[in-house]
């Protein structure tokens, strides 16, 4: 979500900063600030709105500095106000950042206000940089200020704070949300992400929850929750810079389209080998593992979820292993009921969304065979908790509505269920010809990519309403999930998905030649099914466009008009195929809508507050 850069160096440390805050802008923010210690006080810049507001204030009103904090906001307490941008200061001798949520900020706050502390904000943030300066104000050092209070917050956070009685030091602390420590040559680095500050450094430690720590420009000191020094384990990260460039496309959107060929190759390379899964795949432990598995529990959010529920489809049908899907914000409250020998499966892009993290803490006490999870970014929370995680290897993703990650992620969980057929012994003839159809899905991706021209046509003709309806049957009833929730996120026009046979149960009263109804119609079982579905529609004027398989034998030619024949591999694969020309039409209407493609109003790449 937020976006945190702080640095403590020998140079100038403004460019630094705001360069990393320009890397972080994919995750949506509303506001972005800096502090930066310079001379005898803190000078801090912040703007509503862009980085470019603040970076107009910054060449403004200029200011330089050896240490700074800086950050991009995504409102939570208080609205998108210049007020409540981040840094937030005391007195102008403490300045914070601050990812996450206090849910205690209000017994926090009113013992301030007793204390005579006069409030600029409505943030929950402002309490904490107000408590470190009441404890300095009792003779604590900077240091011994800072672990005492953030020792009283909870909730999920992370911060970065600085200070003009010990100016070249920073102190930051994570729990629940994520944050990293890059270390460089006479300088060190706190960041939200790597990708902050892959142009300085690749050498990282990731902080665990609780973990407290100080850098300076010389040092770097970790601290564990209970305030012991600790030791983590130094990481280098391999990552080009190139990968965060749009490269030529108008949008990061519509280059991670195009990337999903290469991504779901390089996510496939050595895990598939003579059409039978290799046996690089998974490890001897892990195989012992799956072996025991009789139940399996998916818990995602957004389009993850939407991953999952494809997944159930395949587990079921294909391995006969009884599988459920649950978001994780609701699987969070309630009592779940986890039978005997019961996998815990858990998807994420980022690996730090804060309710499937949850989920999996919890799972890890219920009683649960095993978690794994399924997650596109190394060294992130879900990758370092889980038992066992399988990456995705699509690259960063840096537009907000997920495209390359999603069918990464129908890749790996494609795998696994070939790995399961193996275990439960599916005849080898049916697992071969589903590898098969994984082997060569890059080429029939790229493909699909070739409709894009064909795609745009349609985009204009849609454009022009304000509500759509997507349907499929079967494993595509969560493509034309997915492929509602991508019109709404990025377009803003209302979308909604529906099994194509629950159209009769009342959605059908919706439909009039004003409402587009977009189907996915795959060469399956449920293909005849689904024409009588499209014809419900025709008769009631709605206007179709309809995704179909060119190899089916269907009879849709002379009745609908809008008629997109694509080909789409074999049944197994084909839900992954059938998301990339949806992918096209999203980007494409709100293109024409003139949306923030990569950073659609409200929403955050990584949502790591609940």
């Amino acid at each position: 979500m937020c976006g945190i850069v702080a640095v403590s160096a020998h140079r100038n440390v403004v460019d630094i900063i705001v360069h990393g805050l320009q890397t972080l802008e994919y995750r949506g923010y509303d506001s972005a600030g800096i502090a930066i210690v310079a001379g005898d006080h803190i000078a801090i810049r912040k703007q509503a709105g862009k980085l470019s507001n603040l970076k107009a204030e910054l060449k403004a009103n200029p200011v330089t500095g050896h240490v700074g904090i800086g950050h991009t906001r995504w409102a939570t307490h208080g609205e998108p106000t210049s007020a409540n941008a981040h840094p937030h200061d005391s007195n102008n001798a403490i300045a914070v950042v601050h990812n996450g949520i206090i849910e205690n900020y209000r017994p926090l706050r009113e013992k301030l206000l007793a204390a005579g502390y006069v409030f600029k904000s409505e943030t929950d943030t402002e309490t904490l940089v107000h408590l470190v300066h009441h404890y300095q104000a009792q003779g604590k050092s900077f240091s011994a200020a800072c672990h005492q209070a953030i020792g009283e917050l909870e909730g999920a956070y992370a911060v970065a704070i600085t200070c003009m009685s010990d100016p070249n030091r920073i102190i930051a602390a994570r729990k629940g949300s994520p944050l990293i420590v890059g270390l460089g040559e006479n300088e060190n680095y706190v960041a939200s992400d790597v990708q902050a500050l892959i142009n300085e450094t690749n050498q990282f430690y990731y902080l665990e929850d609780g973990d407290v720590v100080e850098i300076t420009q010389d040092e770097c000191l970790l601290f564990d929750q209970s305030g012991a020094a600790v030791e983590r384990e130094l990481k280098t990260v391999t990552m080009s810079s190139d990968a965060l460039t749009k490269d030529g496309y108008a949008h990061y959107m519509l280059k991670e389209i195009h990337e999903q060929p290469t991504a779901v190759a390089n996510t496939i390379a050595d895990r598939l080998y003579n059409d039978k899964i290799s046996k690089y795949f998974i490890d001897q432990a892990t195989a012992a593992i799956l072996e025991q598995v009789e139940n399996i529990h998916i818990i995602a959010c957004g389009t993850s979820f939407h991953a999952g529920m494809v997944a159930r489809y395949w587990l079921e049908a294909i391995t006969q292993i009884p599988t459920q899907v649950e978001i994780a914000s609701e699987y969070r409250y309630r009592k779940p009921v986890v039978p005997k020998n019961t996998l815990f499966l858990t998807i994420s892009q980022s690996g730090e969304t804060a309710d499937s993290l949850a989920a999996l803490r919890f799972a890890k006490t219920a009683g649960y065979l095993s978690t794994f999870a399924v997650c596109n970014v190394a060294n992130s929370s879900l990758d370092r908790e889980t038992d066992v995680c399988f990456l995705t290897h699509a690259g960063p993703e840096i537009g907000v509505a997920s495209t390359k990650a999603l069918t990464t992620q129908l890749a790996v969980l494609a795998l696994l269920t070939l790995k399961l057929a193996e275990i439960k012994n599916v005849d080898e003839a049916i697992r071969s010809n589903l590898a098969k159809q994984l082997r060569t899905l890059p080429g029939i991706i790229n493909q699909s990519l070739l409709l894009n021209d064909q795609i745009k046509v349609i985009a204009e003709q849609i454009v022009r309403r304000d509500n759509a309806l997507f349907l499929g049957r079967g494993v595509h009833y969560p493509v034309a999930l997915e492929g509602a929730l991508k019109l709404k996120e990025i377009s803003y026009i209302h979308a909604e998905g529906y099994p194509a046979g629950e159209l009769k149960h009342g959605p059908l009263a919706l439909v009039d030649e004003k409402m587009p109804v977009i189907a996915v119609c795959p060469n399956d079982e449920l293909l005849e099914k689904l024409e009588s579905n499209i014809e419900e529609v025709r008769a009631r004027g709605g206007e179709l466009y309809v995704f179909v398989d060119h190899k089916s034998q269907h009879g849709l030619k002379d009745r609908v008009n809008h008629l997109i024949e694509m080909e789409a591999s074999g049944t197994f694969t084909s839900p992954i195929v059938f998301n990339v020309p949806l992918q096209l039409l999203s980007y494409h209407v709100a293109v024409l809508r003139g949306t923030d493609v990569d950073q659609p109003r409200n929403l955050a790449k990584s949502v790591t507050v609940e």
